[in-house]
């Protein structure tokens, strides 16, 4: 507001025009304007105002929180990058099903149809030793029967002599082929249950890493939310500095030749910051008198 509008607007009130709602209401927009503006010169050209003694407190309070913020933001950078990676981590464990255990799993299986194949030889020898054992069992009490009747002759009695030892020969070979394929069995088992175990670690292992990566994921979203909060807290009191530094050297520009210079660039905001002084003091004159 001009003066030649608050003269106009006081003539009005004379003859019994009066708006003091909405006087009130133009103050409060034009001081929202002012403080913005205010926030926005102190912003602009605080690093200038290092040697104006007025605000010396606020230019080195400024100083020292702005290089507190900058700590912190690089801190918060290095959290974002830090919980970037664990996020990566995290969904790299989560898409692997199978893969690092895959040539474990190949591995276990050519055991598995290696031992297939014992089992299978297994099952044959014994087969065959039960056909010798048969036969022995056969031949030996063919032996018994005609030692007992004693009408045999003797060529006979020796062919089945020599067929008894043939097939206990037969059948100890059997069974020494059969405790070998045991043992290999045996052999395969225990490379099975290594394997196992070298698994089971590994899925130990995976499971410990997932672990940890959402652990880092807690924890770097903790300290994001400490490191914002701080910031938040910085953000204002920095807010607040800018103001005082704005309010003040906009007020002392024309008085003071430092804070002419400090803000030399923004002679226009500061001469559109004391229209808006004078605009919100004739409202705030004109709404007192309604």
């Amino acid at each position: 507001m001009t003066p030649t509008k608050y003269y106009v607007f006081r003539i009005a009130q004379i003859f019994g025009y009066n708006r003091k709602n909405i006087r009130m209401g133009a103050a409060a927009t034009e001081t929202h304007l002012l403080k913005e503006a205010e926030s926005h010169l102190g912003r602009a050209i605080w690093k200038n105002v290092e040697n104006i003694e007025g605000v010396s407190v606020e230019y080195w309070n400024l100083r020292k929180l702005e290089n507190r913020h900058e700590l912190l933001a690089e801190k918060l950078i290095q959290c974002r990058d830090e919980l970037t990676k664990a996020h990566e981590e995290r969904a790299s464990l989560l898409e692997i099903s199978n893969e690092p255990f895959m040539d474990l799993i190949e591995k276990r299986k050519e055991i598995l149809r290696e031992m297939e194949g014992f089992a299978r030889e297994r099952d044959a020898v014994v087969a065959r030793a039960r056909e010798i054992r048969r036969a022995y069992d056969g031949f030996k009490t063919k032996q018994e029967v005609l030692t007992k009747e004693g009408n045999h002759a003797p060529e006979e009695f020796e062919k089945i002599t020599q067929r008894l030892a043939s097939l206990k020969t037969e059948f100890s070979a059997l069974k020494r082929e059969r405790h070998d394929i045991a043992e290999k069995i045996s052999v395969g088992d225990a490379k099975i249950d290594d394997i196992d175990a070298e698994v089971l670690e590994r899925k130990k292992e995976r499971r410990s890493k997932a672990s940890e990566a959402f652990q880092q994921i807690g924890d770097a979203n903790q300290e994001m939310s400490t490191l914002r909060s701080e910031m938040g807290s910085l953000n204002t009191q920095i807010g607040l500095l800018y103001s005082e530094i704005g309010r003040y050297v906009s007020l002392n520009a024309s008085s003071d030749p430092s804070c002419m210079k400090a803000c030399e660039k923004y002679r226009g905001l500061v001469d559109v910051m004391g229209a808006l002084r004078k605009s919100i003091l004739y409202n705030h004159k004109l709404a007192d008198e309604a």
